[in-house]
């Protein structure tokens, strides 16, 4: 019973995938170092906000020998803006290991890099070199619960995983979001145990800390200062500096020199 359908399931979200996708950068290629660098970008981070900085990045860096080679201060200096600073330090580690010992080839191997996790290493593998394995990342993983026909690798079409899977995160970025459910335009939705049913989960009115009074703010606060040559932020408690400034020193962030404070 679970098979029945399954490859018209498959065909269908395919063929829509084929007519409806973004036309993002990082589809257009096959190169690994670019599809990793992508992921690494695209961890918390709004894809209208990374086009930009990723085609950047790939202008300065084209490849993992050129990163690896990168000092960390001009890293950080390039991915400043995007959130999560210690992100650019280990995907620069990554393509330290790659640019000596070559690319690995399955998501199991590519697991091994620093900072590359299950998802990243199965997107990478699939996507670069075809490997048949599911790359599961939240909106993955919601489509899947709604459609009810397995898990994640129960759905694979044999031989399709890179486009499978971008099929996938596509659906659940634009179709089957998490607060915005438009089973109607669907092309699942004839086999979707949910269709017509999937119900948006009521956001929670818990109170939330302004990002302004958290340590993240402070942070990336004093990590613009250093990028851009200036002095420490004005206008911030002198424990909250501090207390923000030691977190980065302690993440490898920021160093202190003869001079005073550098980035990385």
């Amino acid at each position: 019973m679970l098979r029945a359908g399954m490859h018209d399931l498959q065909s269908a979200i395919l063929s829509w995938y084929a007519r409806a996708r973004r036309d993002l950068p990082w589809r257009r290629t096959r190169d690994p170092y670019a599809i990793l660098v992508s992921e690494v970008m695209l961890q918390q981070t709004q894809v209208p906000r990374v086009v930009p900085r990723y085609e950047a990045w790939l202008q300065r860096w084209p490849d993992a020998a050129g990163l690896a080679a990168a000092s960390p201060g001009d890293v950080l200096r390039e991915w400043i803006g995007l959130g999560y600073n210690g992100r650019a330090l280990r995907l620069r580690d990554a393509c330290a290991v790659v640019a000596r010992d070559g690319w690995p080839r399955s998501a199991r191997e590519l697991e091994t890099l620093p900072g590359v996790g299950p998802y990243t290493s199965a997107a990478v593998a699939s996507f670069a070199f075809g490997e048949q394995v599911a790359a599961v990342d939240t909106n993955v993983a919601r489509v899947v619960a709604r459609i009810g026909r397995g898990a994640p690798r129960d759905l694979l079409p044999a031989g399709a995983a890179g486009d499978w899977n971008q099929a996938m995160m596509e659906l659940g970025a634009t179709i089957c979001r998490a607060r915005s459910v438009a089973c109607d335009s669907c092309p699942a939705a004839t086999w979707c145990a949910s269709a017509g049913r999937a119900v948006a989960p009521p956001r929670r009115e818990a109170a939330r800390q302004p990002f302004e009074e958290m340590n993240r703010f402070v942070r990336g606060r004093i990590l613009a200062a250093l990028a851009a040559g200036e002095p420490l932020p004005a206008g911030i408690e002198a424990a909250r500096l501090e207390r923000a400034l030691e977190s980065l020193l302690r993440d490898g962030l920021v160093r202190r020199t003869a001079a005073g404070l550098a980035l990385g």
